[in-house]
């Protein structure tokens, strides 16, 4: 295994372009694919991609909060404290690659968003405290976790068909978590990952001699400076703690009443609204709080200008039908043994091109539902199907490793090479479990 991921992390070292360009590959392979594949002309595809560009700007507004947030969260001094006090009782690096393999794949489990942060975040501690610990392999243990987001809590399929009002309930119904996220065959991957990961993403660990560890530049933070205090109103207000009190009291009243009237409800909203409220109360002050959201806004760059690119190849990918295309191949060859297996598959497919789970559902839902109503396949397996493709090729997919990279410094050639066996391994499980139970 060693051997194996030593040679696949040197082809991606070599051949694998920076996210920006591979989207832009991408990109350029869709309008051929819309040109080839569909009546689109090209004129066509170039309107799908200019009208869908801005399609994601409110994602992508909540991706660099939640980037950021986070980041000024983990940087407070009580939050860095926790951190370095769990990470300091790490000492060996195959523990270190278990430990954020499964505090990752917990966190995703509850929230994809926090989950990608959080074990982001994590690892980079790490990193400061384990001596010969793979630091390429352990940031790509951190977002192998993101594989099981969508059979969680947080999953935004069946989340939505458990809504009233869903767009496709007069085909489905409403149909409960009990259904999908809680049903058997669920239940089965989730737990087989969450118990096998950890110790695959281990036996991935290099020789001593082979490991990258991390670059110490990488680990230093910038030391924030303050001019000194003057006897004026923005001065003070500036180190007041009174402001913060306020807002913290504000913010906390807030998440009480809507945990209190919504139950255990986390959406991407709410995960920022929590970062944002506890960084602002355990940096005390608005001047060090803000300045560690100026630290922190610099992590974002690659999604504010890539985001908008993914949603021009999903504006083409829908309008010129290109995903019902890819979809249908996959229905010509299934049956009613295999069809949730090549749902799967067609969703893994999909997802390359529209990397979004709303996104992907609106674009995949309606072809995928009307062929389980021909075959009399199940509603609720075949969105979760769908689920659970989303998911699995994101491991290749440099969109949702971009906030994971940036906080921790590298490019996504650096952990591809790993997430490819992890893709492997993981689409093994989540196969049976479609296929099988």
């Amino acid at each position: 295994m060693k051997f194996l991921t030593k040679i696949a992390n040197s082809i991606m070292e070599k051949y694998l372009p920076d996210p920006y360009i591979f989207v832009a590959i991408l990109t350029i392979v869709v309008v051929l694919l819309g040109i080839g594949l569909t009546p689109s002309s090209p004129l066509d595809m170039v309107i799908y991609w200019g009208n869908g560009f801005w399609g994601l700007l409110q994602f992508t507004m909540q991706m660099v909060i939640v980037l950021t947030a986070g980041h000024v969260l983990a940087n407070s001094p009580l939050f860095k404290k926790f951190l370095t006090a769990v990470a300091s009782k790490i000492k060996t690096p195959g523990l270190a690659i278990m430990i954020v393999t499964f505090v990752s794949l917990v966190a995703c489990w509850i929230n994809w968003g926090f989950g990608l942060v959080i074990g982001a975040i994590f690892a980079k501690e790490i990193a400061r405290h384990v001596k010969k610990v793979d630091y390429r392999l352990l940031i790509a243990s951190a977002y192998s976790g993101f594989i099981i987001w969508h059979g969680g809590l947080a999953g935004s399929i069946p989340l939505s068909v458990a809504t009233a009002g869903h767009p496709f309930e007069e085909i489905m119904g409403v149909i409960p978590t009990s259904d999908t996220i809680f049903t058997p065959y669920n239940l089965f991957i989730v737990v087989t990952i969450l118990i096998t990961l950890p110790f695959f993403n281990r036996w991935m660990m290099p020789k001593e001699e082979d490991a990258v560890e991390v670059d110490p530049a990488l680990l230093q933070e910038e030391e924030q400076k303050f001019p000194p205090p003057e006897n004026t109103f923005a001065s003070r207000s500036e180190r007041s703690y009174i402001l913060t009190v306020f807002i913290g009291i504000i913010g906390v009243a807030y998440l009480v009443y809507h945990f209190a009237t919504k139950g255990f409800s986390l959406d991407l909203n709410i995960v920022n609204t929590i970062f944002l409220i506890l960084g602002i109360i355990l940096h005390g002050t608005p001047q060090r709080f803000l300045a560690a959201a100026q630290n922190a806004i610099k992590t974002a760059s690659g999604i504010v200008f890539q985001f908008p690119f993914y949603a021009g190849i999903m504006g083409m990918m829908t309008d010129s039908g290109l995903a019902e295309v890819f979809s249908k191949w996959f229905i010509a060859i299934s049956n009613e043994t295999t069809f949730y297996l090549f749902t799967f598959f067609s969703a893994g497919l999909v997802n390359f091109f529209v990397p979004s789970g709303g996104g992907q559902w609106a674009v995949q839902g309606p072809i995928m539902l009307e062929a389980a109503r021909v075959m009399g396949a199940d509603y609720a397996k075949t969105a979760m199907a769908i689920a659970w493709g989303d998911a699995w090729t994101n491991m290749i997919q440099p969109f949702w490793a971009l906030p994971a990279l940036a906080i921790a410094g590298l490019k996504a050639k650096d952990i591809m090479g790993f997430c490819v066996f992890v893709l492997v391994f993981t689409g093994i499980i989540i196969s049976i479990g479609f296929l099988f139970l």
